[in-house]
């Protein structure tokens, strides 16, 4: 199985160059004001953006879909879909996310072939992840990693569960759920390769320099461990 690219124009990128801040979209209806959003957080050093909406109607998506593209291509930046193959093929996005009720991984890939990227959600369970590498995902995530506004029902992911991810998955490993830019150095610390984020970016007063903020945990982690070494 191929790993993941960084971008489009990256073809055949390792696994780690899918690092950093992981920009999930909030629910928007104006496409203008979504793609203001995202651009800041782009300027601001996002490394991956997934599109998501739980209320737009599949013209809405499209429009939508097609207006972050074209934003992530121009800072070759990768586009995920998530829970959507069929606008992810639509729209010739960078790749796909898809949670446990989404649909089979090995379908998925599949249909995307090799080239694109495939992201599971594994909640707090490793033997999920395991399983979503074998049917050929290309990162896993898991979360909650804290209270999470936008699910605030969901499980939640111990610290430990990354850490272990990353010792025995050999993949990109991503931290979702509650995530700000006061408790991600935890999640980075014990090994994270990103730490998606919706609520603490987007309803940030400015949306680029909070991006800063938590672009700039990976880079600072980054010389550190160099000067250990």
């Amino acid at each position: 199985m191929n790993p993941p690219q960084a971008s489009v124009d990256r073809r055949g990128a390792s696994p780690r160059d899918f690092r950093g801040l992981y920009a999930i979209t909030p629910d928007e209806r104006s496409t203008a004001e979504l793609a203001r959003k995202v651009a800041l957080a782009l300027a601001g050093g996002a490394s991956i953006v997934q599109y998501r909406s739980t209320s737009a109607d599949p013209i809405l998506r499209r429009e939508q879909g097609e207006a972050l593209l074209a934003l992530c291509r121009a800072s070759r930046v990768p586009l995920i879909v998530n829970d959507d193959l069929e606008l992810a093929e639509a729209i010739g996005a960078d790749g796909l996310h898809l949670g446990r009720e989404d649909g089979p991984i090995a379908s998925a890939r599949e249909r995307l072939g090799s080239a694109k990227i495939l992201g599971a959600s594994c909640y707090d369970k490793l033997a999920l992840a395991v399983a979503a590498r074998e049917f050929g995902a290309d990162y896993v995530a898991f979360g909650s990693a804290f209270a999470s506004r936008t699910k605030p029902g969901a499980v939640r992911a111990p610290l430990a569960l990354y850490r272990e991810a990353k010792a025995c998955l050999g993949c990109p490993v991503v931290a979702i759920g509650g995530i700000t830019s006061h408790n991600a150095q935890a999640l980075i610390d014990v090994g994270v390769d990103s730490v998606a984020v919706i609520s603490d970016l987007f309803d940030a007063e400015n949306i680029e320099h909070r991006a800063r903020e938590f672009a700039a945990m990976f880079r600072t982690y980054g010389l550190e461990k160099r000067s250990v070494v």
